[in-house]
């Protein structure tokens, strides 16, 4: 993986008061909604969007900013649903906060979109640097920037300003607290040395869980963030190379390297401790990683640049995970992945989209491919939706456009595919991974 340059640096601006009040909801988890579309919405947005069952192939042109394009639908599979085109540079991260979808680009703007006829409601953050990840939790929404710094807005519809910046980290105070003590500085690069509570370089994700916010980097670290306070706990030296995911469960973190590497974290009684390696793959930069729980159990999925998404099924509460799958996804590298209930979506740079149900083992069974955007995926989002029996799934691409989809329920795998699964399941030695 080639180097990439340090971003420029910034001083560090004050951070706003935060209220009382706004402090306790932050402790409150912010969950996509996944019944967001009620029947009568749903009939609305359908009703106003035109379609057309000659092609599933498209090519669309530029529209206005806040016009919502419709597309052609494909009846036999999904329905291609819109293209929403705001953004002056490419997409770069989606994420569902309540009634809203949220999306980020390389242009440094973050656009909230209102559900469920997807009219653009709110342009924030531009001007702040490139945006590389999105998160919400509790009332507030965080982005990840490549000027390496984690902003808070306050999400607020009594207000005018309904996405309010509201900080700015690591904050003024935490830098107060430590930028004269020598023992606060570490070394990123020869002849260059940063406070440990900053990163030194493009923050590329971000994830909440249990009261904390972990930010992964390019400068190979996982820092970890406060809510109530939003103070900057520990920094964990996690990679070889830059970070390019992570996530959070039970417990546990993973994080997802340029190095080859998914690793997993727990905390301890003071910092996080490595509980195990999932994966080591030379030559291979994973770059998406998530965690699909039910009551059947937890299994971790990972997508690579060698077009491969691996899964494993963790053992109990121990440090073991099996491996449940190693599949080719996709001809080329898969950028981003998500699931929504047995539905798992991936985002490629041959510019599909791979629809996959998760079997109960933790493998995964190819159900079709979504093909539309101009460019390679860049991130992806799913919501089951009760109303409609399906899903709606949210696509953002290179070709700075974000795509809307509904996959419908009771799909059924191809029964030559699934034995094939099943076969290559079983070609793989049934690997643990210890600590």
């Amino acid at each position: 993986m080639s180097p990439r340059p340090l971003a420029s640096r910034k001083h560090p601006a004050p951070a706003m008061a935060m209220p009382d009040q706004d402090r306790e909801a932050m402790s409150v988890p912010l969950l996509p909604r996944s019944t967001f579309v009620s029947s009568a919405s749903f009939s609305s947005f359908s009703s106003a969007t035109s379609f057309s069952s000659t092609s599933s192939s498209f090519s669309d042109t530029a529209v206005p900013s806040d016009v919502v394009e419709a597309l052609p639908m494909q009846l036999d599979s999904f329905k291609a649903l819109a293209v929403l085109r705001d953004h002056p540079g490419s997409v770069s991260s989606l994420s569902l906060c309540g009634e809203f979808l949220l999306s980020a680009s390389t242009g440094a703007d973050i656009v909230a979109w209102q559900q469920p006829d997807l009219r653009r409601f709110a342009r924030f953050g531009h001007g702040e640097g490139s945006v590389k990840a999105l998160a919400a939790a509790g009332g507030r929404v965080f982005s990840a920037h490549q000027d390496g710094r984690v902003r808070v807005w306050r999400v607020s519809r009594r207000s005018e300003n309904a996405f309010k910046l509201v900080a700015s980290l690591p904050t003024t105070r935490d830098y107060l607290g430590k930028i004269f003590r020598h023992a606060s500085y570490v070394q990123t690069r020869r002849n260059h040395r940063h406070l440990w509570i900053e990163h030194a370089d493009s923050i590329s994700c971000l994830a909440v869980h249990n009261g904390v916010v972990y930010s992964g980097s390019w400068d190979k670290t996982l820092k970890v963030w406060r809510i109530s306070d939003l103070k900057c706990l520990e920094s964990i030296r996690a990679h070889d190379d830059a970070i390019n995911a992570v996530a959070a469960d039970n417990g546990i973190i993973y994080s997802a390297s340029a190095d080859g590497h998914v690793k997993a974290w727990e905390k301890g009684k003071a910092t996080h401790f490595l509980h195990g390696i999932l994966i080591s793959r030379d030559g291979v930069s994973w770059n998406a990683v998530v965690v699909s729980a039910d009551a059947g159990g937890r299994c971790v999925y990972a997508a690579g640049s060698d077009g491969h998404v691996v899964g494993w099924d963790r053992v109990g509460r121990g440090s073991r995970w099996s491996l449940a799958c190693d599949v080719k996804a996709h001809d080329m590298a898969v950028l981003c992945l998500c699931v929504a209930g047995d539905l798992v979506c991936t985002g490629s740079a041959d510019k599909t989209i791979g629809l996959w149900r998760r079997q109960a083992s933790g493998g995964l069974a190819r159900v079709g491919v979504i093909r539309g955007h101009e460019g390679p995926v860049k991130c992806i989002q799913a919501s089951w939706c009760r109303v409609s029996n399906g899903c709606m799934v949210y696509s953002g691409g290179l070709d700075k456009s974000i795509r809307v989809w509904w996959v419908p329920n009771g799909w059924k795998a191809n029964d030559q595919q699934q034995q094939q699964q099943i076969k290559d399941t079983k070609d793989q030695k049934n690997c643990v991974f210890l600590r």
